[in-house]
């Protein structure tokens, strides 16, 4: 679908929902409030995906700083959440921890603890079906945290992060391998070191974008099959070409990711400040749709117009495919419980 067919087919969809007229204005995307987290309010969790059902595991609390380890799953369809068990004696509570989903389990590695003087490397899978952990091996590329993590091909991946160092290495994850070989290099990533950095999937191609190098937020977006990394259009307005950086406004650090219907969905996160726009990324064109003052791109910044949500930094998502969910986060000393839901065709009248 080109373009201007995509945003056509939006408007089309929202003013059949929304009775619009010529005078009226609308944002693009309303957001649903769904049922809070259980669990305390926390930023820099966990999640992954299984199924119809999101996990959120570990985090920072509050002021004092407690690192928790608890695991909790959110029934999609039901909108209820049930606790599982936490996280084994010997793993350390955590945040700032890698995760993604492979083959019907869940996986949490590396992370920080005690104000983040002490990163970890431990790798945990999570077995759904038994409420169970299981320690695996210590993630490839030794202790950190901010790191990124995403599962295509059958492998798990985790990359990039901070140890005293911006890093930007990848590491490939085989569940299946023996102990002490379940961790691979990757070569070939070219983009910059990072921290915080965001990753989404679409038909079984990783995107990577965003985070922060040496207070410097990454403006570079890559794309990777299993095999090779490719270079894709920076996500900064660096370029004169009228039909692709018009008014780009999406790097940031701590932002999260979610897929629906084949488009990348990119929301808050924290620039000079917390924020709560979000961003649509088109594969096929490589083009973003946001908040802009170009007349085919309706996207608008919506997190905090349709749901009361605040801006937020250093949430979690959670994405089927077909739904997209952000949920926990931080501001300041403010942490969140609050779960939103994206109905991205819908649209909302503005006061």
């Amino acid at each position: 679908m080109n373009r201007l067919l995509f945003v056509m087919t939006l408007l089309a969809v929202g003013c059949l929902a929304g009775s619009c007229t010529d005078d009226d204005e609308y944002t693009q995307g309303v957001w649903m409030r769904r049922s809070d987290l259980d669990g305390v309010a926390r930023g820099y969790a966990s999640s992954f995906t299984i199924d119809n059902k999101g996990y959120l595991c570990c985090g920072l609390r509050g002021t004092n700083k407690t690192y928790l380890k608890d695991l909790w799953v959110y029934d999609m369809d039901g909108d209820y959440w049930t606790q599982c068990a936490d996280m084994p004696d010997e793993a350390i509570g955590r945040h700032s921890a890698a995760s993604f989903a492979l083959n019907g389990k869940g996986y949490v590695t590396t992370g920080a603890q005690k104000n983040e003087t002490t990163n970890l490397a431990d790798t945990w899978e999570y077995d759904p079906n038994t409420d169970t952990w299981t320690q695996k091996d210590d993630f490839g590329g030794g202790a950190r945290y901010g790191a990124l993590a995403f599962s295509i091909g059958g492998y798990g991946y985790v990359g990039t992060g901070y140890n005293d160092n911006h890093l930007k290495d990848f590491y490939r994850f085989d569940p299946a391998a023996a102990s002490g070989q379940q961790w691979k290099i990757v070569n070939g990533f070219g983009g910059y070191k990072r921290y915080y950095g965001t990753a989404f999937v679409i038909d079984d191609v990783a995107y990577i974008c965003c985070g922060q190098n040496n207070s410097t937020l990454v403006d570079d977006l890559w794309r990777f099959d299993g095999s090779d990394w490719k270079q894709l259009r920076d996500i900064a307005d660096t370029d004169d070409d009228e039909d692709y950086d018009d008014d780009y406004a999406i790097t940031r650090m701590g932002a999260v990711a979610f897929v629906i219907d084949g488009r990348g969905y990119l929301a808050s996160g924290s620039r000079s400040g917390v924020t709560s726009d979000y961003w649509v990324y088109d594969p096929d064109q490589d083009l973003w749709y946001g908040d802009s003052d170009d007349d085919f791109t309706p996207m608008t910044d919506v997190h905090n117009v349709s749901s009361g949500a605040s801006s937020r930094a250093y949430a979690v998502s959670f994405s089927t495919g077909k739904r997209g969910f952000v949920l926990t986060g931080a501001s300041g000393t403010s942490y969140f419980d609050d779960v939103y839901e994206l109905l991205p065709y819908e649209q909302e009248e503005v006061d």
